[in-house]
């Protein structure tokens, strides 16, 4: 199992990309829960919730609530009355224990005061065509992997030698890892199906972007930047007489806008290409189940700081939004107890987390 920092526990967008026309859908429902200490005016204890990166619930210790951040998970309700109350008591009360996890931790590490963070991000994806399920389960702390399940072996992975301790001890818990497993491949799935239906209107809807072609100078590479659509699984791509280009080629990452839709852009180096030629380049842009947007590379279009000075600031207003949303969207961490088997999506519990990190093991 691939081992995550939690610099990369950012939601992975390229990973549910879809390639070429691709039309199944993949989604995903994934929990990130952050214990700090240290950090001033900031809550020590943060829950989110995401299905298909979109924020779905908000809990902090400041606000001691659990609370849903799109309209449509209002529908839980009618099946689970006390989902918000059963929420907001989880997320009470585990607030100290994140606390005891990292006391227990800095000895680990030879740390005595300081900033220090714990970090958990967990969750399944599920493929609606052919019915895949894919579940993960991993810790960070302080920035770099502390431990993982690796749901095929069935086993914990240990990065750091801080962690080989906890390893053992979840590896012998044989009850703890069917529950583990369990929770990964059968409850996460079951209620990320919920939350997909509730929210079908919006999670299932298509939104087509608007592309322009971009430039900062005569000499710079022209950039194909595609924003305000929905699903992220999208392509973009640089071709030449119909063949797609992969030399001089720049591929961006999909972002996120304020708005919940996404954008994306493919740079490529114009230097070296005869005016004669450009004719000969377009950028094509592909979503499930919507038509090609094809773009010819053409002067005329390409919008420039030269010519408008503010066409630029789309791209850069919408990186800020975006890394504000990230740094909201990676904060959460949050511990589950095995007696609660009717809440909604948590992780089972893990004795070790309050821990078995203990400091007589």
């Amino acid at each position: 199992m691939r081992q995550l920092t939690m610099q990369a526990w950012i939601p992975p967008l390229l990973l549910l990309v879809s390639f070429h026309g691709a039309s199944a859908m993949i989604h995903s429902l994934k929990y990130f829960y952050t214990g700090s200490t240290g950090v001033p005016n900031f809550p020590q204890y943060v829950s989110v919730g995401l299905v298909d990166e979109a924020q779905i619930s908000h809990c902090d210790s400041k606000s001691n609530r659990n609370v849903p951040k799109q309209d449509w998970m209002s529908k839980v309700t009618a099946d689970e009355p006390q989902y918000w109350q059963r929420q907001t008591e989880i997320c009470m009360g585990h607030q100290q224990v994140f606390k005891a996890n990292i006391e227990i931790l800095k000895p680990r590490f030879n740390q005595t005061g300081g900033v220090h963070i714990n970090q958990r991000m967990y969750g399944c994806d599920w493929d609606d065509e052919t019915g895949n399920i894919n579940g993960y389960f991993q810790d960070g702390y302080d920035g770099e992997d502390w431990i993982s399940f690796d749901l095929k072996t069935e086993t914990w992975i240990a990065p750091k030698q801080q962690a080989v301790i906890t390893k053992h001890k979840w590896d012998n818990d044989k009850a703890n890892i069917a529950q583990q497993k369990h929770y990964l491949t059968q409850i996460c799935p079951e209620w990320l199906k919920k939350y997909v239906d509730y929210g079908r209107s919006s999670l299932l809807r298509k939104d087509i972007p608007s592309v322009s072609l971009l430039q900062k100078s005569p000499s710079s590479p022209v950039s194909c930047h595609a924003t305000g659509f929905y699903p992220n699984r999208a392509m973009m791509f640089w071709r030449k007489d119909g063949e797609e280009l992969h030399e001089n080629v720049d591929h961006g990452e999909i972002l996120h806008n304020h708005d919940g839709s996404f954008q994306m852009s493919s740079d490529l180096d114009v230097s070296s290409v005869p005016s004669e030629d450009w004719e000969k380049y377009e950028c094509v842009f592909q979503l499930s189940g919507v038509k090609d947007i094809v773009t010819k590379l053409d002067k005329a279009v390409i919008r420039t700081n030269r010519e408008k000075p503010t066409d630029m600031t789309v791209p850069i207003i919408a990186a800020v939004v975006v890394l504000a949303l990230v740094l909201i969207a990676v904060i959460g961490f949050v511990i589950y107890k095995k007696k609660n088997a009717k809440r909604p999506p948590s992780p089972i519990n893990n004795p070790e987390v309050t821990e078995e990190l203990n400091p007589k093991a």
